[in-house]
């Protein structure tokens, strides 16, 4: 049986909590048994790796080869020239993409998410991390859905639902069993799903599902499965990167050719080769549009990482209002903005 079709009775009787909601105790267990209500996030990137990842790239690739030969040909200058610009490339590279990191990391800390709930009879804002299956969540007009709630009680409610079900009209929400099986979360309209926005009215409901389990966290993991992908910007810069890779080592090959048949030296031809590739090369195009950390696309469809601005020396307060913005229904960005916010 899924939880839409189990009237109110049953689904306190198998979450072992009443509409008064949990003890503070209960609470604590209950925490320790299911987890934090926070969707499963990626791993910290290690320093070493981003460093390592300065030295990837075609272009990079072509210069890492012209220092082992210019050094094995025992051209020592030429070989700390071009050790030399692989090592600011390097250093500019991996300053600009550990900030990003540490800056994206820190304003996410600010951000967390409130919770209405009942608890022992009382009503209280708690972090939306601490919920657990059991908890009473209210729900007013405007707040976001902190968990999967079968809700007991509705007072006009409606959601938008646009994230999980793709319709703009915002759903009309019922407290009635839903007999049917196997209905997608949009046909489940006794129930309110974590991430959902409250457009209009009010509500009560139980928390059957948080975190990982809850649909959006299924969603969340599924996408993370995929991998991580690139955007499109990033895509052409890599082919831009490949072609002018190529052209350099063509272009090369050609002028050592011509040398030859001039009458030059190899050894200076080959030396010249490598000068022209080196110069031709943009300094700041090796590893400026592939960051590390990636564009993975989230069940919101925004990006999880790659803030360059901030890193650039962006202003930090518009990226932590940006991120308080995430939480927030366009309803309420239009008051705030009507308020002068």
């Amino acid at each position: 049986m899924n939880w839409y079709q189990l009237d109110h009775n049953q689904i306190f009787a198998d979450l072992n909590t009443s509409e008064h909601g949990l003890a503070d105790t209960e609470v604590r267990e209950r925490l320790q048994k299911f987890g934090p209500n926070k969707l499963a996030e990626e791993g910290r990137i290690s320093k070493l790796t981003i460093l390592l990842h300065q030295f990837q790239g075609p272009l990079i690739y072509i210069l890492l080869i012209a220092a082992v030969v210019t050094a094995l040909l025992q051209e020592y200058k030429d070989t700390g020239v071009i050790v030399a610009i692989l090592l600011l490339n390097a250093i500019v590279g991996y300053i600009q993409e550990f900030k990003a990191e540490k800056n994206v990391r820190a304003l996410k800390k600010m951000v967390v998410a409130k919770a209405r709930v009942l608890r022992d009879g009382k009503e209280q804002e708690v972090n939306s991390e601490e919920l657990v299956p059991g908890d009473i969540v209210l729900l007013a007009s405007g707040s976001r859905v902190p968990a999967d709630l079968r809700l007991i009680k509705t007072i006009e409610l409606k959601a938008d639902e646009s994230m999980l079900t793709g319709e703009s009209i915002p759903a009309e929400k019922i407290t009635a069993v839903i007999p049917e099986d196997n209905l997608t979360p949009g046909d489940q309209r006794n129930m309110a799903f974590m991430g959902t926005v409250v457009v209009n009215g009010r509500a009560k409901g139980v928390a059957v599902a948080t975190g990982a389990r809850t649909v959006l966290g299924q969603i969340a993991k599924d996408v993370q499965e995929l991998g991580v992908t690139k955007s499109p910007l990033q895509e052409k810069i890599d082919r831009f990167a490949h072609t002018i890779g190529i052209i350099v080592l063509v272009a090369s090959a050609f002028l050592f050719l011509i040398g030859i048949l001039v009458g030059v030296s190899a050894k200076d031809m080959f030396m010249t080769a490598v000068a022209a590739a080196v110069a031709t090369i943009p300094e700041g195009l090796p590893n400026r549009g592939d960051h590390h950390p990636g564009h993975r696309r989230g069940p919101h469809g925004q990006a999880e990482r790659h803030y360059p601005q901030t890193a650039g020396g962006g202003n930090p307060g518009e990226h932590h209002r940006h991120l308080l913005r995430q939480d927030r229904h366009p309803y309420q960005e239009r008051n705030d903005r009507a308020a002068g916010l």
